[in-house]
């Protein structure tokens, strides 16, 4: 951290608590009335609650505007040319969101998180489906869908009859189960269906940890509207899904 350009004046601080309430102590002996700061990561968001908290206005810039320094760049380069930066009034502060929008955004992007995991997890089974030669990614949309992850489960407990398998398709799905049972015979690898398991028990795991996600979440806006009385005027409850058949029957003339 820098208050000046000299050597003096830089000083180096920890991450922990104490070590923030110190480094504001230090600026308020120094009468230090504005912070600049960078965004980087999470890095900043302790200190920033802390300096919030002691009264001091705080600019948080995005890197993108600090990073002109020529030569090589050090901790010590760094925190001078942003506080001569916003010495000279050249630096504007992010958007920051509101404490509830910084919580929700926070419940999204675990939430996303997730979803990319589960994603991820999908390839690998589908990998090991191809390795025991189950084309089931041939016959089926998405192998996660009502047959695909029946038909898993039932080689995972240790199915092999093809016949059998098929049957286990749902009605909608556009495959036969003659031709879904063309694609299901497996050449047996013990080392591949053990690995298709695991990654089963990972995307199982991950499908509840988003369920648990999505009520938080349902819960959280549910206390955000009953709180705001604008808020509950906009509200609008969901409408009940009305299945529509598209096979409707032509009408000869």
């Amino acid at each position: 951290m820098a208050i000046g350009q000299e050597n003096k004046d830089v000083r180096e601080f920890g991450v922990f608590n104490e070590d923030l309430f110190e480094l504001a102590n230090y600026l308020h002996e120094n009468q230090i009335l504005t912070v600049a700061m960078e965004s980087t990561g999470t890095y900043w968001q302790n200190l920033y609650a802390v300096l919030i908290a002691r009264g001091f206005e705080v600019i948080l810039c995005n890197g993108k505007f600090t990073k002109n320094i020529k030569g090589k760049k050090t901790d010590i380069k760094d925190c001078q040319w942003i506080q001569r930066l916003h010495s000279l009034g050249l630096l504007s502060s992010s958007f920051l969101p509101d404490i509830q929008t910084e919580q929700l955004r926070t419940y999204c992007r675990h939430r996303s998180n997730l979803l990319h995991m589960a994603a991820s997890t999908s390839k690998k089974m589908q990998k090991y489906l191809r390795l025991l030669n189950l084309r089931l990614d041939v016959v089926v949309n998405d192998i996660c869908g009502l047959t695909g992850l029946k038909i898993i489960r039932s080689i995972c407990e240790g199915e092999t009859n093809p016949q059998k398998l098929a049957e286990l398709r749902h009605y909608n799905c556009r495959r036969s189960e003659q031709g879904i049972a063309k694609a299901l015979q497996s050449n047996c690898r013990h080392d591949y269906l053990f690995a298709l398991k695991q990654e089963l028990e990972t995307y199982d795991h991950l499908q509840l940890k988003i369920q648990q996600c999505d009520k938080e979440i349902e819960q959280f806006l549910n206390q955000i509207i009953d709180n705001d009385e604008n808020k509950k005027q906009h509200f609008i409850d969901s409408k009940s899904h009305k299945r529509i058949n598209k096979t409707l029957p032509r009408i000869l003339t």
